[in-house]
C-alpha cells in the first residue's frame, strides 16, 4: 500500500487548495452559515466548471473517470476550507450511489447533469431513532400501489436537502423478515407533492433539514437497485461516506493545527512567544500526534474503499479514530489560544463546531468501536 500521493493528486490538492484560499475565505462560510441556501450559485459553478462534481465518474457520464481516493485528496482541502454547499451530499451521498445501483437508463439520465453541476442529489437514510444500521429505516415505509409504490414517514437530518433536485430515499418495504432485507431505494423528486422540507438548525450551522413524506406516489422506475434489496447499497454509501468525512475531517484538524503553531510564534506574553512556554509545546506536539495519526488511518480507509475492498473494518477504525482526534486537536487549540480561541469572532470556533457534527455522521465512535468488536470476533 502506497499512501503518497500521485503527481496528479499532489497537483489535484495544490490547485484546490489556491483555489480555496481565494474563492472560500472565512468570511465566506460565516456568510454561508446565515444563508438559506448555504452556498452561492457562482461559486458552485465555478466548482463544477473545474471538474470536482465529476471527478470520480467514469467518463462516458462526462465524468474525468478519476477514483475514489482522488475524491478523498480533493475532500481533505475541502475540509480545511470549511467548503459549504451540497459538494459532499451530491457527489459522495448521491452521485456515486446511484453509479453504484442505478440502472443504465436512471445513470444516462441523471449523472451526466451531476457531473455538469446541473442536478444535486442527496441521500435520505436517518429517521427520529438516529440509528445508521437497518433497523433504523422504519418510520419510512413505502406501500404498493397500482402505479408503484407510495411512501409515507419522516427523514431526518438530510444534507443539502433544500436546495436538491432529486433525494435517494431509502425506505422500509417489507417487514416480518430481518431488517437488512426489507429496505428499498428510491428516487424522488426534492418537490415532488406531498415531500415538506423543515431546515433544521444544526452546530455546524450546515443545511440538514427534516424531510416528511405525506402519500408521495413514485413509479416503479424510481426504484434504485432492486426491491427490498437495498440495504447492501446504503451499507456501502454509509461505509464510503464515512471514509470520506474522515478525510475531510483531517483537513479540518491540520487547518487548526497550522492555525495554533501560528498562534503561538506571534502571541507574545510575559516578555516572549508563548510557544516558548513548554505547556503550549506540549499541546502542540499533541495535536500534531494526533494529526498525523488521524491521517493516516484514514487515507488507509479511503485506499481500502478505493481499491474496492471489505473496508468495513478500516473504515470503522478511522471513524471512531479520527472523530476523537479532531475533537481532542480542537480542544488543544482552544487552550493554547485562551479566552480569544472561544469568542464567536475567532474562527477556531467554525472548526470546533464542524469537529462535533463530524464525530456523529455516519456513526459515533461508540458504533464503530462496536463494529471493530465484531470485526474482530468478539
Amino acid at each position: 500500500m502506497d499512501l503518497g500521493l500521485s503527481e496528479s493528486q499532489q497537483m489535484l490538492k495544490n490547485s484546490a487548495r489556491e483555489f480555496l484560499q481565494k474563492e472560500c475565505p472565512h468570511t465566506y462560510v460565516r456568510d454561508m452559515e446565515v444563508s438559506d441556501a448555504g452556498y452561492t450559485p457562482e461559486l458552485w459553478k465555478q466548482v463544477a466548471e473545474m471538474g470536482w462534481t465529476g471527478l470520480a465518474f467514469p467518463e462516458e457520464y462526462g465524468g474525468s473517470g478519476g477514483s475514489f481516493l482522488d475524491l478523498c485528496v480533493l475532500l481533505e482541502e475541502a475540509g480545511r476550507a470549511l467548503l459549504p454547499g451540497p459538494l459532499f451530499s451530491d457527489v459522495v451521498l448521491g452521485g456515486l450511489t446511484l453509479l453504484d445501483a442505478g440502472s443504465a437508463e436512471q445513470k444516462r439520465q441523471i449523472l451526466p447533469k451531476v457531473v455538469s453541476g446541473e442536478t444535486i442529489l442527496t441521500l435520505a437514510i436517518t429517521e427520529p431513532s438516529g440509528r445508521w444500521d437497518a433497523e433504523g429505516v422504519n418510520d419510512l415505509r413505502a406501500a404498493k400501489s397500482s402505479s408503484g409504490h407510495t411512501l409515507k414517514g419522516t427523514k431526518l437530518f438530510v444534507q443539502n436537502a433544500n436546495v436538491s433536485d432529486t433525494l435517494l430515499v431509502a425506505a422500509r418495504t417489507r417487514t416480518g423478515q430481518k431488517p437488512e432485507q426489507g429496505v428499498s431505494l428510491f428516487l424522488v423528486p426534492a418537490r415532488a407533492r406531498g415531500v415538506t422540507q423543515t431546515l433544521l438548525k444544526t452546530i455546524a450551522s450546515d443545511k440538514q433539514s427534516e424531510v416528511t413524506f405525506t402519500s408521495v406516489d413514485v413509479p416503479e422506475s424510481a426504484i434504485l437497485g432492486k426491491l427490498n434489496q437495498g440495504w447492501p447499497v446504503v451499507q456501502r454509501a454509509i461505509q464510503r461516506a464515512a471514509a470520506a468525512k474522515c478525510v475531510e475531517m483531517i483537513g479540518g484538524a491540520q487547518q487548526v493545527l497550522d492555525m495554533t503553531v501560528d498562534y503561538a510564534k506571534q502571541r507574545v506574553q510575559f516578555g516572549r512567544p508563548i510557544g516558548t512556554f513548554q505547556a503550549i509545546q506540549h499541546h502542540c506536539a499533541n495535536m500534531a500526534v494526533e494529526v498525523e495519526g488521524a491521517k493516516w488511518v484514514a487515507y488507509q480507509a479511503a485506499w481500502a474503499v478505493s481499491d474496492g475492498q471489505d473496508a468495513s473494518r478500516e473504515v470503522a477504525t478511522a471513524k471512531a479514530w479520527v472523530s476523537e482526534a479532531y475533537r481532542k486537536v480542537c480542544a488543544l487549540a482552544h487552550q493554547s489560544h485562551g479566552a480569544i480561541g472561544f469568542t464567536k469572532e475567532h474562527n477556531l470556533q467554525l472548526y470546533t463546531r464542524r469537529a462535533k457534527a463530524g464525530e456523529v455522521l455516519y456513526g459515533d465512535p461508540q458504533f464503530h468501536k462496536e463494529q471493530i468488536a465484531v470485526a474482530i470476533g468478539i
